[in-house]
């Protein structure tokens, strides 16, 4: 004759070893369970291993109630499935249908942790499979808000090519802000030292030099060749001796 009570209470001890925090007895009130038996609720999520998920982060979770019967395993346990997050009525009704199904087909043995088993599979198929949607939804949005640069790729090649552009363009900029008579006035030309002496020019910079108040800026519209002064002077000596010499020669002529 079976013991049916001594192997539902091994069978107990076994789901409390393995499920661990998992693994709780609750009032046959809550249970939802048409029985004053014993009942226990294990907390399940699509995971594969919950330990790596705080509770708060979990996007579903299940509880799956049983409680044994007389003449359990030869006869199915009393199942009841809610939701502790996220899942729908109609989800939980198909679950139920399901792992009631794989009860009647499991008699003879203890079923319970396969049907744990069972019910996380189906979580992880029903529930992860929509979470891979969702996330590949929201991978292609976030690709959507990425802002693509328009234009070829900067390389030094370009750049360069755009600095000469740019160093052109700011030289014609330059030019059309600068005066007209500034572009096509030619520039002064040097005088030398001989042209200067001639010009009357050496007189009235000394005449400059003694005027009060006078304007300096004439000073600094004359330009000297250094070669060119030491040239002139010469030039200038023999031109001096040369006026003397024929003063002389006019003032003999008149004593004669």
């Amino acid at each position: 004759m079976t013991d049916y009570t001594q192997e539902q209470e091994m069978e107990i001890e076994a789901l409390e070893a393995i499920l661990m925090d998992e693994f709780k007895e609750i009032h046959s009130g809550e249970s939802g369970l048409n029985t004053s038996n014993r009942c226990f609720q294990i907390t399940l999520s699509p995971q594969d291993d919950e330990a790596d998920y705080e509770s708060t982060t979990l996007p579903v979770q299940l509880g799956l109630i049983f409680a044994h019967t007389e003449k359990y395993p030869d006869e199915p346990p009393l199942l009841n499935v809610k939701s502790l997050r996220g899942i729908q009525a109609e989800d939980l009704r198909i679950l139920k249908e399901k792992l009631q199904q794989e009860a009647s087909e499991n008699l003879g043995m203890a079923m319970i942790y396969t049907l744990v088993t069972s019910a996380k599979e189906w979580l992880s198929e029903r529930f992860g499979q929509d979470s891979s949607i969702e996330g590949a939804q929201a991978e292609e949005a976030a690709k959507e808000d990425i802002v693509v640069p328009h234009g070829e790729p900067v390389t030094v090649e370009t750049f360069l090519a755009w600095r000469e552009r740019f160093e052109a363009e700011l030289a014609l900029e330059r030019a059309k802000l600068m005066p007209e008579s500034a572009l096509t006035a030619p520039k002064e030309k040097k005088l030398t030292g001989r042209q200067w002496f001639e010009s009357g020019r050496a007189s009235a910079k000394g005449a400059a030099q003694v005027t009060e108040g006078s304007d300096e800026e004439d000073e600094e519209d004359i330009y000297f060749d250094d070669d060119d002064l030491e040239d002139d002077e010469e030039d200038m000596l023999e031109h001096y001796l040369a006026e003397k010499s024929d003063s002389s020669s006019h003032s003999s002529r008149r004593a004669n």
